[in-house]
């Protein structure tokens, strides 16, 4: 879906996240960050991914990833499933779409014949210079964590 490539610089970007901080990717400038983008907080797919991240928490952490998710959900909607589940990790909200729309993952979807705009799931690993190294047009939200380390290691071998 997105218009993004791998080896690219990522859209530098600022952001509310779910406690109502400012978040942006230039403060993080010399950290590796995975960045997913998910539709909505807690939907069936979105927390089986956002509570696989929360699980590996600690081993992608000792990688060295700061882990940001984003939605269109807002600040409030975000703590709610933050406490729910006890995610260790900020939630950007993005209810005017600014950062899901410069990172090209909104557009046409379709569910049960029904068509309509929405979010694509989609992760980035975006390296310590600010470097698009790799994109997760489908990411296995049970497996996300496993699919992450697995390519950072294959690109950094």
């Amino acid at each position: 879906m997105t218009t993004l490539t791998e080896g690219q610089k990522a859209p530098v970007f600022k952001g509310i996240d779910q406690n109502g901080d400012a978040v942006s990717l230039t403060a993080l400038k010399g950290k590796k960050i995975v960045l997913y983008f998910y539709p909505e907080d807690d939907t069936p797919t979105c927390t089986e991914q956002a509570c696989n991240l929360r699980d590996n928490y600690g081993l992608l952490k000792h990688k060295g990833f700061e882990i940001l998710g984003v939605s269109p959900d807002d600040s409030a909607k975000h703590k709610k499933f933050e406490n729910k589940f006890d995610l260790p990790f900020t939630l950007i909200a993005d209810p005017k779409l600014s950062i899901i729309k410069k990172y090209g993952v909104w557009g046409p979807k379709q569910l049960f014949g029904h068509k309509y705009d929405g979010l694509h799931r989609t992760t980035f690993l975006i390296d310590e210079k600010g470097v698009i190294r790799k994109i997760f047009l489908k990411p296995h939200s049970k497996k996300h964590t496993e699919e992450i380390l697995k390519a950072w290691d294959k690109l950094n071998s």
